[in-house]
């Protein structure tokens, strides 16, 4: 569940540990020199038995900047700063911040004097290095302790882009049930939230097991998911119960929503499973969507990247489309619609006006010459598009602004187009599979003919597909392919 993410977490608090120790010896290079000459020296100096002097150039001390980032690296691991929770408390961070200096200190003090070069190195820096980064760490540390539990209690914007924030379904409500949920609230940077317990017997729905609701029993878990955003579902139950939730289990795996075992191995046909633990406590986990965490942040860096620039850059081309839109026709320049995201998250979609105004209560009257089965519109020659409005769309100029949703996070530049909420509610289970990753810009919908597709269902397979075989590489791929359907205006209506 968490356990990639606490993965990624650490190794990138390890990097920025190990970074305030590289600044450190810089820092503390430049303010050895900066107190030549001064009474804290003379005084400092007198205890080191060291002379009031210049040091030598930096270039003599940087080959042992290594062995320094090593000495932090090892020791921070061996007294525990990465083990269990990543956001301790202020006094267990003083300790092992405390032991580790002391520690390094001797050691690297080893290292210099075997070396036989403890008359060239300047013990008072070396002393000097080991203070500043044991503050940084520390400021460091308590600094991120009091951000993530902080806004890990209140709903803020922040909270998403600080916490990668999983709302989950725990089935179960006995003892190791409530065990599990004294772990989740025992550790709120993990960002995880339980909207609610699900129990066998229907008569225990309502009632509240460590200040979780029951919201009912295993026949409500679908309507339970469609009405609630539910990220991943987590089985915390007795043996007994292991021959009942085997269809509730396949119901997870049609829809692409993760689940979480704390109990045996199935016989399924899940396409991945994989045993985690959250510190401690043993999950097996079943999921049919992408896992690379680190590969899916290097996929929202980029999209954060690209999309910054891409707006920057087409800025004028957004003043030139706007200003022929507002000459050309009524109406505001955007068109915003509510549209759906990941496992049925909403969120305000932005396009290049290319309608009339009222051109949604114009649908039902339209709804016979749908050319597209299933819940979407799709029609030639659709008379409630403006002229330039024709224009836009056969060159997708419509979609640029679509680019402020990828920048925000709503979207992705590749995925599967955004549907309509009314469009999800009609879905079957395995249709919604499609919510389980982050809607695109462009997809393999788009450069495979897009609206000459009429099938619904074969436009949904293709959007499994990208799914199941997702990787940066067929984003990239999918990016290429897309310039000469832009282009031509292959598919577009």
């Amino acid at each position: 569940m968490v356990n990639e993410q606490n993965i990624l977490f650490r190794r990138i608090l390890k990097i920025t540990d190990i970074s305030l120790v590289a600044s450190s010896f810089f820092i503390g290079y430049f303010f050895r020199n900066q107190m030549n000459d001064t009474y804290w020296l003379g005084f400092l100096g007198a205890i080191v038995h060291e002379k009031a002097e210049l040091l030598n150039p930096i270039s003599f001390y940087i080959g042992y900047l290594p062995v320094l980032l090593l000495v932090w690296w090892v020791l921070l691991g061996r007294f525990g700063m990465y083990k269990s929770s990543l956001t301790k408390p202020v006094f267990e961070v003083l300790g092992i911040t405390f032991k580790t200096a002391l520690a390094g200190f001797i050691v690297f003090g080893g290292y210099i004097f075997m070396l036989r070069l403890h008359e060239d190195v300047s013990r008072l820096y070396i002393g000097i290095v080991f203070v500043i980064a044991s503050v940084m760490i520390i400021t460091e540390k308590a600094v991120l302790s009091f951000v993530f539990r902080s806004i890990s209690k209140k709903n803020t914007s922040f909270k998403s882009v600080l916490i990668s924030f999983r709302s989950i379904l725990v089935i179960g409500t006995g003892k190791r049930a409530e065990e599990f949920l004294d772990l989740i609230n025992s550790h709120p940077e993990w960002g995880i939230r339980v909207i609610g317990l699900v129990d066998r017997d229907v008569k225990r729905t309502g009632t509240m097991i460590k200040n979780q609701e029951v919201l009912g029993s295993f026949s409500d878990i679908p309507d339970i998911i469609h009405r609630s955003v539910v990220d991943e579902v987590v089985f915390v139950i007795p043996r007994s119960w292991l021959g009942e939730i085997e269809e509730i289990m396949h119901f997870c795996e049609s829809e692409g929503i993760k689940v979480n075992l704390a109990v045996d191995l199935f016989d399924l046909n899940f396409t991945k499973a994989k045993q985690t633990n959250l510190d401690g406590f043993p999950l097996l986990t079943f999921e049919s969507t992408p896992d690379k965490l680190g590969h899916m942040f290097v996929k929202r860096l980029f999209d954060f990247i690209i999309s910054s620039v891409a707006l920057l850059m087409l800025s004028p081309i957004f003043l030139l489309i706007a200003a022929i839109i507002k000459v050309t026709s009524d109406g505001p320049v955007f068109f915003k619609q509510a549209r759906s995201s990941l496992y049925g998250r909403q969120f305000q979609f932005y396009k290049f006006r290319t309608m009339i105004v009222d051109a949604e209560s114009k649908l039902k009257d339209l709804m016979q010459y749908n050319e597209m089965s299933g819940p979407v519109f799709k029609m030639t020659n659709d008379p409630r598009v403006t002229r330039i409005g024709k224009w836009l769309r056969k060159l997708s100029l419509d979609e640029l602004p679509q680019l402020w949703n990828v920048c925000k996070g709503d979207m992705s530049l590749v995925g599967p187009r955004p549907p309509l909420p009314s469009e999800v509610e009609k879905y079957t289970p395995w249709q919604r599979r499609r919510l389980s990753m982050r809607p695109g810009i462009t997809c393999m919908w788009q450069i495979s003919g897009r609206n000459e597709i009429t099938d619904f269902n074969e436009w949904m397979q293709l959007d499994l597909k990208y799914i199941d075989s997702w990787s940066l590489w067929l984003d990239f791929k999918i990016l290429f392919k897309t310039i000469p359907v832009v282009l031509y205006g292959k598919g577009a209506k």
